[in-house]
């Protein structure tokens, strides 16, 4: 299975919704797309919902650390939410939860961002 990603701005926060497997075959072009939007849009937020992702290996955990580390440079903020329960732990399991703030949907991740 591949991974299928859909990007939407609303207002400086890039909504991320990821579907399928984020692994060392898909981690680039997730990677390549985040930093396109990021630039070109003049983004300070990212909200990574990932509640259709079956699966995500390490390549994904370090994908996800590098836009946090980017989007954190700008002054801003990361949130993931509707996570499912094997990508959930393995988040806990790295110690991303650490820094990455976790919210049960899109909606309220927006609202804690400031976005209706």
């Amino acid at each position: 299975m591949s991974l299928s990603i859909s990007m939407e701005v609303k207002s400086d926060v890039l909504c991320i919704r990821l579907e399928g497997e984020l692994d060392h075959h898909t981690a680039e072009e997730l990677r390549t797309q985040v930093t396109n939007m990021v630039e070109k849009n003049g983004i300070h937020h990212i909200v990574l919902n990932m509640e259709q992702l079956s699966f995500m290996d390490s390549s994904g955990l370090g994908v996800i650390l590098g836009r946090y580390k980017h989007i954190k440079s700008l002054g801003g903020e990361m949130v993931v939410c509707a996570i499912s329960p094997a990508v959930k732990r393995l988040f806990e399991m790295s110690g991303l939860f650490k820094i990455v703030r976790l919210e049960a949907d899109e909606e309220r991740a927006l609202a804690t961002l400031g976005v209706a």
